[in-house]
């Protein structure tokens, strides 16, 4: 731990050094903005009305109407855990060594995120900003050196994990690392955050802060407030409408708080999910959900809000992934990316802004814990064969989905995202000059971040027994 630390120290200081010089281009940490990233959980491409919803959700299509709002948004991994670990640190999970989600058993003990990756609140705090945390964590609360505050939040109030009456603290409500309240009623825990966060943002300050404000909405257990019960109507799914349409009253209030507060056009408003729906969402018009590699699991609601930067009404279809975060927050900062390792996130300070149309991407990797599965270059997507001892845990259950999933496969299959966004239509026979291609970079990724049976030369440890299981 102490090496860790001292390593963390010595990057902070040269991060602060670097900043102070700044990079050409990039905004002057004097004027660099607040930053509010809005995390939901398990919210699907087909659940808010700015994607094709029959549901109602006024404030973030307003968000969306108001910003720019991406079609082709890819998170890293189709579970919680890992999706968190990536954005959080601008790699994939197997680069970081978090390809598996944790849960509040004895197996995963020592299982956190490593205590020197770099995260997005380390490195904004080198150019001077107050950061915070409220909300789920999910990656290593209990671990030494994984903490939110280990991991350079100032301050943290939340669920560390999925709420649970049976397993552990999973319903203790902590701030900082003190148990605020025990055994917490589920159902007032999203006014209770959105009343933390809309209270820190209208605080007065001189710094420019980043909040992270990671919603429960709308993982399991589907238990809207009392306030909300009702409200989106009867009968089937009316309980999961009434959970998005609290999720959605909150991100208005938090939008609103940021306006109130005098600060809207020195904001940059982030909100997008951390990977496709469970069984009560839609990922509608894309095939899966969570727990699997086609688009449903991986590809989420993004949208970005800034007014008099970023222009209002634009949507995008240029592929993006969650991991540009780190780089995009770097560059509105002024902090330099790091340099000594890896960073799979691109900047999108160009695309979001208008200066270009193009995405900074030319290649995105599909993991299913450490099984890569898909690969896509632009508008193909290429499925890789595997087997159902292969998959995680997660994805043999898969929420019921196992027919459009492709749990074993034993040919590759191609499929062209532009025209077949569900991707019903294999046209591998079509293109085998283009599976060939993929299939070489498919072999030069795992020679790299690795798979179930090899281990990559940039692939970070995870120190799980049996990682494949949950137990």
């Amino acid at each position: 731990m102490i090496n860790i630390k001292c390593e963390r120290l010595l990057w902070s200081a040269l991060l602060i050094v670097f900043a102070a010089i700044n990079q050409a281009g990039a905004t002057s940490p004097t004027h660099a903005p607040n930053i509010v990233l809005i995390l939901a959980d398990d919210v699907g491409y087909g659940d808010l009305g700015c994607y094709g919803s029959k549901r109602s959700t006024p404030e973030i299509d307003r968000l969306a109407r108001e910003g720019f709002r991406s079609t082709d948004c890819l998170v890293a991994s189709n579970v919680c855990g890992p999706s968190r670990a990536a954005l959080m640190t601008g790699r994939y999970p197997m680069r970081c060594g978090h390809p598996i989600s944790r849960h509040n058993t004895t197996k995963y003990e020592n299982y956190g995120i490593a205590g020197d990756e770099l995260t997005i609140a380390e490195l904004l705090k080198t150019a001077g900003y107050t950061t915070k945390l409220v909300g789920k964590w999910h990656l290593g609360f209990h671990v030494d050196g994984s903490h939110p505050l280990d991991a350079g939040f100032d301050e943290y109030l939340g669920l560390h994990s999925n709420y649970s009456k049976n397993l552990g603290d999973a319903d203790t409500l902590y701030r900082n690392r003190e148990v605020l309240e025990a055994k917490v009623e589920f159902e007032k825990i999203t006014k209770l955050y959105t009343d933390e966060v809309v209270n820190f943002i209208q605080a007065e300050r001189d710094a420019p802060f980043f909040i992270c404000f990671s919603q429960h909405i709308a993982h399991a257990p589907i238990l809207p407030s009392e306030a909300f019960q009702g409200t989106s109507g009867k009968g089937r799914g009316s309980a999961y409408g009434d959970f998005l349409l609290e999720l959605d009253h909150s991100v208005g209030r938090v939008r609103a708080a940021v306006k109130e507060a005098g600060i809207a056009e020195n904001t940059l408003i982030v909100f997008l999910s951390d990977n496709g729906p469970a069984n009560n969402g839609s990922a509608k018009p894309l095939s899966g959900g969570k727990y699997v590699t086609m688009e449903g699991g991986h590809r989420v609601p993004a949208i970005f809000d800034w007014p008099g930067r970023v222009p209002a009404g634009v949507v995008s279809d240029a592929m993006i992934t969650s991991m540009d975060l780190l780089p995009l927050f770097c560059h509105v900062s002024g902090v330099p990316v790091p340099s000594d390792r890896t960073i799979d996130g691109k900047d999108l300070f160009g695309l979001i802004t208008g200066a270009t149309e193009q995405s900074p991407h030319d290649m995105f990797y599909y993991y299913n814990g450490l099984n890569l599965q898909a690969v896509r270059k632009g508008k193909w997507k290429l499925h890789l064969p595997r087997t159902i001892d292969d998959q995680p845990y997660w994805a043999r259950r898969a929420g019921g989905n196992r027919k459009k999933i492709h749990l074993a496969l034993k040919q590759p299959m191609l499929f062209d995202l532009k025209t077949d966004t569900g991707e019903k239509a294999n046209i591998i026979s079509k293109h085998p000059e283009v599976a060939s291609e993929l299939v070489k970079r498919a072999e030069h990724i795992r020679a790299e971040l690795g798979d179930v049976h090899a281990t990559g030369s940039d692939q970070r440890p995870h120190g799980l027994i049996n990682p494949n299981e949950k137990e």
